[in-house]
């Protein structure tokens, strides 16, 4: 759903997509190259303070991202690709009383399946080692054009194994969903930012981000978890500060069955931001992020305990430097502190290393131009965010059949 806005508000909104894009882009890069590892061993091999700035992986390069990165760009496409579809009826201007939850139902529908499609061109990625030919008519879009993704960095079990379900609606909210009904790993949670800087409030930001996370993970607080974070980026895209954000959010995890584990999480993370002195101990408290509430509550430990926006560094080195999922806390902990304070906290320094970054700043402003005024579907926007069929699901066999059987990693 297309919010329009004024030049002033589009600059201002243009910039925060563009950190929560890139700063998600950078905690990836920065946590990539010690996920798996122990803290005990990050410090002995980086020194007392662990990771200090992007290090080579084990390949040797700097500034690589993972699947988490990717399947958050492949999020922006199936959203652009929704929006393009859904045209004019759909637009609203910033004021204007937004429909309820029962009108906004199809709609949703709609966009789980451009979501769930552009799911699948992810999972292409993984499954070849170069782009199709451009006459390719099943293989679409702007990102199956780039080169650089079709990579596989440690891609998620149930991300994969999800996708190779046959489409199942999703499963009313508290109750197990139907494909992969026992996980809640972090998956849901690090591809689910985009839902918040997207939807026109944060309860359609929660419900769409919740539904999505089914198509691979049908845990209640899996998908619960991917929904309370899409709230909380919508919040601060706002411009609402994060503590108010966070217990904002809070609030509204609080009206859905089966929050419990997700709200269990993130009272211990504010607990524990409010003692101050934060160390990678602490976040180790938290848990290790493999799973869905702990990667959210540790990346909001890790925001809470250096908000401002000259603390940004800080906090994505907090957010990397623990025995656990490192590039999903560094990503998570970068979309939601780049949403709040935009392309302009981001270190610099760091940027200029970071993989795919032009291709990152492309898709946030292509995402952004949709809210402006007089923004129109070209052919030149059409060659890169080409129309879904009316039922998604009618090139979704193909798209299948494409990719074949290759092994799950």
């Amino acid at each position: 759903m297309i919010v329009r806005l004024s030049d002033d508000d589009l600059s201002k909104y243009r910039g925060r997509v563009r950190g929560c894009l890139l700063g998600g882009g950078l905690g990836d890069a920065l946590g990539a190259p010690v996920e798996f590892e122990s803290i005990q061993r990050i410090r002995s091999q980086y020194g007392s303070a662990g990771v200090t700035g992007l290090v080579p992986d084990w390949r040797g390069t700097v500034g690589l991202i993972t699947d988490d990165t990717q399947m958050t760009l492949f999020t922006v496409e199936g959203l652009i690709r929704a929006n393009t579809a859904a045209g004019p009826d759909r637009q609203h201007d910033a004021g204007e009383p937004f429909p309820g939850a029962a009108a906004r139902g199809p709609a949703r529908a709609e966009e789980r399946g451009a979501v769930r499609h552009a799911y699948l061109r992810w999972l292409d990625t993984q499954q070849h080692a170069s782009p199709p030919p451009p006459d390719d008519a099943v293989r679409t879009g702007r990102l199956r054009e780039q080169g650089w993704l079709y990579s596989r960095r440690a891609p998620g079990n149930a991300c994969l194994s999800g996708l190779r379900h046959e489409q199942a609606a999703a499963a009313p909210f508290g109750k197990p969903g139907p494909i992969n009904s026992d996980s809640k790993g972090c998956g849901t949670v690090m591809r689910s930012a985009p839902f918040g800087f997207h939807a026109p409030d944060a309860r359609h930001a929660f419900d769409l981000a919740a539904e999505c996370a089914q198509i691979t993970h049908g845990h209640p607080t899996g998908y619960l978890a991917a929904g309370a974070f899409a709230a909380l980026v919508h919040f601060v895209m706002e411009g609402q500060e994060l503590t108010r954000a966070v217990r904002e959010t809070m609030d509204l995890l609080a009206t859905y069955p089966a929050h419990e584990e997700t709200t269990e999480a993130l009272r211990a993370a504010v607990s524990l931001a409010a003692q101050g002195d934060p160390t990678p101990e602490k976040v180790e408290s938290l848990g290790g992020a493999w799973i869905a509430e702990e990667a959210l509550a540790i990346s909001v430990y890790c925001a809470l305990a250096h908000p401002g926006p000259g603390d940004l560094r800080q906090a994505l080195l907090l957010a990397v430097n623990h025995s656990g999922d490192s590039d999903s806390t560094g990503a998570v902990c970068g979309n939601l502190l780049g949403a709040l304070h935009g392309e302009a906290a981001l270190p610099a320094a760091w940027l200029s290393h970071l993989e795919g970054r032009e291709t990152i700043v492309e898709l946030a402003d292509d995402f952004a131009a949709q809210a402006a005024e007089g923004h129109e579907v070209t052919d030149a926007w059409l060659e890169k965010y080409p129309r879904l069929p009316e039922s998604a699901s009618a090139v979704q066999e193909p798209l299948r059949t494409q990719i074949g059987g290759s092994p799950l990693g």
